[in-house]
């Protein structure tokens, strides 16, 4: 009997080809499932890889940083890398290892006429990723007292509700109820408390001792600071004001009203007449402080970028926006047996708060701020007393308002 195959032979050809095209989608899918798998781990490996190098590149910024202040103790008067050449100042950077594995680029800003601050930019890359660059500036600057926002060398009391931005040091005790966010420091172990700060009768406290908040910031004892280290040559002063800025005579009436202005003016007025308010202070008691301003007439207009040194030989009033470096300076010769006096007429603030501004205001006597101040003041800028006191003056006398400004 002869067989048929003919039917069976293509049916079989028939399912060959439905498996072979089952095979070749399945080998497909899976060639795209797994291109798909090598992709996403090839990117993960090159994502890790840039982050990494990023976090080198940080670093390595740093190390710049870093560099520099090294530079900087070593020659604090070198700017230029020791090169003489302006920057950029290109450094390779090694590993533990020894291989050089990136660099970093400084850029570095000299300081401004009267300011310590120097601002160093230092730019890292590695090179296997140049393309990836980390930025990090910094600015440093000589210690100095102004790094303190109230100096004292006599017992203080900073009372409730005040709030202290930055460091306060006393070479006496501290009594602070108030609130704190940096260092409250004092020389003394312990000392004896009186009626300056609060004390009815006598008691012996730590050196620095209250109700005030963040008391893990108090220390004590420390060294104490040199007052007698403070010293104005108000020769030299008087002579840089006569050749490179103002300088007011005495008027022969109660001082000068010195007015810092937004425009980058400052208008000087010579005071012609002054009233007084009943003030009162541990050390002399009640006594009449002439602050009102009650007559004045012009003097002149100037613009504050060429005048950068003001001294008057007269007491001051001063106030205003100050928009370029300034010193301020009240004395009048004989030094020996003048006294005077810069009152602190209302709000003195910097233009711009990004460092580029700086105030000195120097009395030979007392720096007094007025009565009326604004209800919140502000004053930016160092201020000296260098033969008497920084003082706000106690009023509650004679139903005057306005007497504790917040």
């Amino acid at each position: 009997m002869r067989h048929q195959p003919t039917t069976d032979n293509r049916q079989l050809t028939t399912y060959s080809g439905y498996i072979t095209a089952a095979l070749l989608i399945s080998a497909v899918i899976a060639g795209i499932i797994l291109y798909g798998l090598a992709f996403l781990v090839i990117s993960q490996y090159q994502s890790i890889q840039r982050q990494h190098h990023l976090a080198q590149s940080m670093a390595i910024a740093e190390a710049g940083l870093n560099y520099y202040r090294w530079h900087l103790a070593h020659a604090p008067n070198d700017f230029t890398d020791g090169t003489g050449q302006p920057g950029p100042y290109i450094h390779q950077y090694s590993d533990p290892q020894s291989a050089v594995i990136g660099t970093f680029s400084l850029e570095i800003t000299p300081p401004q006429a009267g300011s310590s601050a120097i601002v160093i930019s230092s730019t890292g890359a590695t090179n296997q990723y140049p393309d990836i660059t980390r930025t990090v500036t910094a600015q440093y600057g000589k210690s100095s007292m102004a790094q303190y926002s109230f100096l004292h060398d006599s017992h203080v009391w900073f009372g409730s509700g005040l709030t202290i931005n930055g460091q306060a040091h006393s070479n006496g005790g501290i009594r602070n109820d108030g609130i704190n966010n940096s260092l409250v420091t004092s020389a003394l172990e312990t000392y004896t408390c009186g009626s300056e700060t609060g004390c009815s009768s006598p008691q012996t406290k730590p050196g620095v001792w209250g109700s005030g908040s963040d008391q893990g910031l108090w220390q004590y004892p420390v060294p104490p600071i040199d007052f007698d280290a403070i010293s104005v040559d108000f020769t030299t002063m008087r002579s840089s004001a006569q050749s490179d800025g103002l300088y007011l005579a005495p008027s022969g009436n109660w001082g000068y009203h010195i007015t810092f202005n937004s425009d980058s003016t400052v208008s000087v007025n010579i005071v012609t007449n002054a009233n007084y308010y009943r003030g009162y202070d541990t050390g002399t008691g009640w006594q009449n402080l002439y602050q009102r301003i009650i007559s004045e007439t012009p003097v002149g207009t100037y613009q504050q970028s060429v005048i950068p040194v003001i001294f008057a030989e007269d007491h001051l009033w001063v106030e205003g926006t100050v928009t370029h470096p300034v010193e301020v300076i009240a004395a009048r010769f004989p030094i020996d047996t003048n006294h005077m006096n810069i009152w602190i007429n209302g709000n003195l603030i910097y233009a711009v708060d990004d460092g580029s501004i700086q105030t000195g205001i120097i009395a030979q006597n007392d720096i007094i701020f007025i009565k009326n101040l604004p209800n919140n003041f502000i004053i930016h800028g160092a201020l000296l007393a260098q033969g008497g006191r920084i003082i706000r003056h106690y009023y509650n006398c004679c139903g005057y308002s306005n007497i504790v400004r917040d």
